[in-house]
């Protein structure tokens, strides 16, 4: 390495930190992105994508063995093969690691393998012993599992790294945590053969969603025959001859349940350490970097963005922040991200997907500011294209704001929930009203009617349900 100098210094290769780099080499930024394991960060490499291959996987399977009802003859009888899921999972990963390691040599950003820590005076020294400066440091490093006194890691207590790279199927596992994470693995699991028991402290399964669709995913869940415990939280657990054992509490009672393996999936903590943050006026509050809606810390110069800045963590609010930042670093106009126009999807089967407020949050926005909403449902049993597929399980939710008709919120469950959610995506980032969505001619047939149906029932203007 000959340059050290740098206009901008990025510290972690994931969805954030990889996107800051490519949007400042566009702005003619010199820039070098410092990555101490692999592009592509957590997400890439072991989170949004490969758990996706697994789950497609599993989708594949759950057609194969449902094909008769859909004429098809002889698929029924399809078992999984674990270690070709697997591996198919880590070559989708690995193909996309060498694409933003192509992205990176296409527009000219200096790639380090490191670790990083702040130096003071817009220095950062790398643990090769080379030092580098830069005008503007963004720290993007992301974020891990939480660990859990009560279970620690090892062979049979697994983080999402081991979950992804299973040695042999489980016959049994028990899933701590049924956030996204959670139900993920907590589906794929169950339809590749293994029971399956989720549990989560809070009184539902993915608890960051609409009550009403976390009751409907529980209940879709349970017909899978995924054992759910809510309000049950770990007390304590040792080794068996077998697996684990943990001592639950549920209510005030407590309980023992053994399965071969487990997968710790109870939130995440930042990735604060070591990166020199003592040394500036940095702020750090529940392992998250405190910054501004532009991802300014309180040290000049000094950015941060993703996961390592706080909730939500999803891999896409880390990006369009890498936006934000390196845009208003080169002196574009930029306005911060409103975090309730950041979908959220969990790819669990059924999948669920929102954006925007649930309707609990609606009503206590309205109640505190004197305001109404009004609440549209529609289910995909009266939808032409989802009979069809055979997928006509489901709802769609919509929020509005009764007098001004502002989007307040959108929550969707379904198999294509995830793809579907961007039509209200959209509409939310237009400040679309009621009316807008009403005069829009959604294709016919298509799950996307659902949409404008939701729409036109929140206004008692339903047309199939």
């Amino acid at each position: 390495m000959t340059k050290t100098s740098f206009d901008l210094v990025v510290v972690g290769g994931g969805p954030g930190g990889y996107v800051a780099a490519i949007r400042a080499a566009q702005l003619g930024l010199s820039t070098a992105l410092v990555e101490r394991a692999e592009l592509g960060g957590i997400c890439l490499n072991w989170g949004c994508i490969p758990t996706k291959a697994l789950l497609h996987s599993a989708t594949v399977l759950r057609a194969c063995r449902e094909a008769e009802q859909y004429g098809v003859t002889g698929a029924g009888a399809a078992q999984p093969d674990l270690a070709a899921m697997v591996a198919r999972s880590r070559k989708v990963a690995g193909r996309l690691g060498q694409g933003v390691a192509h992205l990176m040599k296409k527009n000219g950003v200096t790639v380090l393998a490191a670790s990083a820590r702040l130096a003071g005076g817009g220095r950062v020294a790398l643990d090769n012993g080379a030092t580098l400066s830069a005008r503007h440091i963004i720290l993007a490093t992301g974020a891990r599992a939480r660990d859990l006194p009560a279970l620690p890691l090892g062979e049979r207590i697994w983080a999402y790294r081991q979950a992804l790279t299973p040695p042999a199927l489980p016959k049994s596992l028990l899933v701590v945590g049924a956030g996204a994470i959670g139900a993920e693995f907590a589906s794929f699991y169950r339809a590749v053969g293994a029971e399956v028991t989720l549990i989560d402290m809070t009184a539902d399964i993915l608890p960051q969603e609409d009550a009403e669709i976390s009751a409907l995913a529980r209940k879709a869940f349970e017909k899978q025959g995924i054992r759910v415990l809510t309000q049950c939280a770990v007390k304590s657990s040792s080794l068996t001859a077998t697996g684990v054992k943990a001592v639950l509490e549920q209510q005030g009672k407590s309980f023992e349940l053994e399965a071969e393996r487990v997968i710790v999936a109870a939130g995440i903590v930042g990735n604060v350490e070591n990166l020199g943050l003592e040394q500036t006026r940095v702020k750090v509050e529940k392992t998250h970097i405190v910054t501004d809606g532009l991802g300014r810390t309180a040290e000049p110069g000094v950015y941060a963005i993703g996961d390592v800045a706080g909730a939500p963590w999803l891999a896409h609010k880390a990006s369009h922040e890498a936006v934000l930042c390196v845009e208003a670093i080169a002196g574009l106009p930029a306005h911060p991200l409103d975090p309730l126009r950041i979908p959220a999807c969990t790819y669990s089967h059924p999948q669920v997907a929102s954006i925007g407020m649930t309707e609990a949050r609606a009503r206590d926005h309205a109640k505190a500011t004197g305001g109404e909403i009004r609440v549209g449902k529609f289910t995909f049993a009266g939808n032409g294209k989802a009979i069809a597929m055979g997928e006509d399980q489901g709802l769609v939710k919509t929020v509005f704001d009764a007098k001004t008709g502002e989007l307040l919120g959108a929550h969707i469950i379904h198999p294509e929930a995830s793809e579907l959610i961007a039509g209200y995506g959209v509409a939310a980032s237009l400040e679309a009203t009621e009316e807008d969505l009403m005069h829009t001619v959604f294709a016919h047939p298509t799950l996307s009617e659902t949409l404008h149906e939701s729409v036109l029932a929140a206004f008692g203007r339903a047309l199939h349900g």
